[in-house]
């Protein structure tokens, strides 16, 4: 089964599936088109914002893992 984890880019994730960006934005990343959603990974971009990082991830594989 297919799993999200801190290493992935934003983008990443959301190619998989876009239904999964009000996730991201409910943990306060916003900027989902913006250039550092392609290169930084969820993990350091959770530092950068000061979000948990391991909250959001669990989000995300229970998204997926309802699908």
């Amino acid at each position: 089964m297919f799993k999200v984890t801190e290493d992935m880019t934003i983008m990443e994730v959301l190619q998989m599936d876009r239904e999964v960006a009000p996730i991201f934005m409910s943990f306060g990343l916003h900027c989902l088109g913006c250039p550092g959603a392609t290169m930084e990974s969820i993990g350091d971009a959770g530092r950068v914002h000061g979000i948990n990082v391991q909250d959001l991830i669990a989000e995300l594989n229970k998204y997926f893992e309802s699908k």
